[in-house]
């Protein structure tokens, strides 16, 4: 059984590691698609929306509910995409840790 010191240098390089990851997936972007591309929305991985493009052809009065429902998509479309990249960039910083079974990180 390793030390008590040995483990806390291996928590501490853990969260060295788990900082490093997520200040990454402000870089990473994802792009969420609604109304077969008639809306688009860019996110990072971390959850901030970047950029929102509505083609033009919904701009009419008689439009607002089908655009407001589509940006709603595909911001939720772009979120989903958001943590699934947050989930497999966590996912590549944690195979390497000989961690318990069932231990979740963050702490």
């Amino acid at each position: 059984m390793k030390n008590l010191d040995d483990i806390l240098n291996m928590a501490k390089n853990v969260q060295d590691e788990l900082s490093k990851a997520q200040a990454n997936l402000d870089s990473i972007e994802v792009e969420g698609v609604s109304g077969g591309g008639l809306v688009k929305v860019k996110a990072s991985a971390k959850g901030r929306i970047i950029s929102v493009d509505i083609d033009e052809s919904l701009l009419q009065p008689s439009e607002k509910q089908m655009v407001e429902d589509l940006v709603a998509a595909a911001l939720n479309d772009a979120r989903g995409k958001a943590d699934a990249a947050s989930n497999a960039e966590m996912g590549k910083m944690t195979s390497g840790l000989a961690l318990p079974p069932g231990f979740k990180l963050p702490f």
